[in-house]
């Protein structure tokens, strides 16, 4: 788990981890931890601390994919935001 600073639309990570094997990008606020799952339109899953409205993390799934594909990622977390390879491409790196 590396320490990051990633900012997606309001969202600010600080832990990331990336599988380059599947392509999933985890993100995270502080160290991981339990959260209650909420699938995007776009296929990712947001994490909130359980029984609020906080959330604790979020899996990217096909992140480099997407990327390369469309030129940016879009995450709706409930409003759709965008972010770019160059933004990103510090959690991309954390393996």
């Amino acid at each position: 788990m590396e320490r990051v600073n990633i900012t997606i639309g309001p969202l600010s990570f600080d832990h990331a981890e990336y599988d380059p094997d599947g392509d999933v990008l985890y993100l995270h606020v502080g160290e991981p931890q339990a959260g209650e799952g909420e699938e995007t339109p776009e296929g990712h899953v947001v994490r909130y601390a359980p029984g609020t409205s906080r959330i604790v993390g979020l899996t990217v799934l096909g992140a480099r994919h997407a990327l390369e594909r469309d030129g940016h990622l879009a995450i709706t977390v409930p409003d759709t935001v965008e972010t770019t390879a160059e933004q990103l491409a510090p959690a991309l790196a954390a393996v």
